[in-house]
């Protein structure tokens, strides 16, 4: 098969672009008039994989973020509950759609509705695209009848999960840009200042402060033996990498993760705050509660949590209720526990995960807002450190040399 890239007109006269894979050009137009394109040029593009896009599109890399499926979802949302055809709608949407990688996704989403699948299905031929929860909302609001509600829930669940990436993304800016900075100086110091005092401090021969005698081995050995120092960092970097991606050492590194002193704590209520959510959304959609907790698991991003999470399942396919179950797992305050058990009394379970996962976002925002004043210290201190033992390390010598001369005189 080989790739072209093609130029077409909408339904509503506009220009579209994109490439797709196919035997040859008249498969190509065949498939764009059923989406409603009309072909313009078609172009042969190369054998399927032969592009740089097409590799760093096999990477992994290019695909749609968050906030694209958030306009995907409020659009679906629009169509279908106006009452406008699925298969219309979504020809306009992948007409419209910028990203290539959402756009081809839609044109196959498109094939399979037209081929008898259903939209459930036909999402969940994208894996990553379409997570499993978002497939199962779609599946139970096809068979119930509630589409258009599945999908302002999953606009409304993934808004919040972009609100959120997008303040500790926010968050973590300002400590970056400092670390940054501060690496570069370092850098800076050991290649071109220090090796200039080299030979003043040389006059003093073995008589030096232990600040100097660190500060040049440091410049010494980074100037001289970078290309060693690069080598092993690579190295350490790649088998650390190696390890992270064993089943045993993601479950280790997600675990270690959990326990860092401010970004930990972030990290878990996060965590749990996105799970109650799709726990409270799901349940309102008309998922069975022990299949919600399973896809929940395989879609928590955290193998320790996603563990946690298998077991509160199991518990709970056991027989015993979520918030006893919850309790013996471990994850949630006291005050948590006691919103789902009134939840359980009540037959209010949904709307009260749904008041859990508003307490947990409360307090990722708390986190966050406190965040800067939290690592700020830890960043003056580090900082700090570095400056006084650079200062001691060039003027300690240097006073021992006006001492000696002054003595000398």
């Amino acid at each position: 098969m080989a790739i072209f890239a093609y130029k077409g007109r909408s339904a509503r006269g506009e220009l579209v672009t994109g490439r797709l894979e196919a035997d040859s050009a008249d498969a190509i137009a065949a498939r764009l008039f059923t989406t409603g394109i009309t072909p313009i040029e078609i172009a042969h593009a190369g054998q399927a994989g032969a592009t740089l896009e097409d590799l760093w599109r096999k990477l992994g890399a290019g695909g749609p973020k968050t906030s694209d499926l958030v306009l995907f979802s409020r659009q679906m949302h629009t169509i279908v509950k106006s009452g406008i055809p699925l298969l219309r709608g979504l020809r306009g949407l992948a007409s419209s759609t910028h990203n290539a990688v959402l756009r081809d996704a839609l044109h196959d989403v498109l094939e399979g509705l037209e081929s008898g699948r259903d939209l459930a299905s036909s999402l969940g031929r994208h894996p990553k695209i379409f997570s499993t929860l978002y497939v199962a909302i779609v599946r139970v609001g096809e068979e119930t009848g509630t589409l258009d509600q599945a999908f302002a829930r999953l606009c409304d669940y993934l808004s919040l999960a972009q609100d959120i990436q997008d303040r500790v993304s926010s968050a973590m800016r300002y400590p970056l840009m400092v670390i940054g900075a501060v690496a570069v100086a370092l850098a800076v110091i050991s290649i071109f200042v220090i090796p200039n005092f080299a030979p003043v401090f040389r006059i003093l021969g073995d008589d030096l402060p232990w600040a100097t005698r660190a500060i040049l081995g440091v410049s010494t050995y980074v100037r001289d033996q970078w290309t060693v120092s690069v080598g092993v960092l690579a190295l350490l970097a790649l088998g650390v990498r190696q390890y992270v991606r064993t089943p045993a050492g993601r479950h280790r590194w997600h675990s270690w993760k959990l326990r860092l002193p401010v970004m930990g704590r972030l990290a878990h209520e996060a965590i749990l705050s996105r799970a109650t959510r799709s726990l409270a959304i799901a349940l309102k959609s008309g998922l069975p509660i022990i299949q919600t907790l399973g896809l929940i698991a395989r879609t928590a991003g955290n193998d320790f949590m996603s563990e946690r999470i298998l077991k509160l399942r199991d518990s709970v396919e056991r027989g015993e209720s979520l918030s006893h179950a919850a309790a013996t797992a471990g994850m949630f305050t006291p005050l948590v526990l006691q919103m789902m058990a009134v939840g359980e009394e009540t037959g209010e379970l949904a709307d009260l995960l749904d008041e859990v996962a508003d307490f947990y976002q409360r307090e990722v925002e708390y986190s966050l807002k406190n965040l800067s004043s939290a690592i700020e210290p830890l960043l003056i201190v580090t900082v700090g450190a570095i400056v006084l033992v650079l200062a001691l390390g060039v003027f300690l010598p240097m006073w021992d040399m006006i001492s000696k001369v002054g003595v000398t005189g």
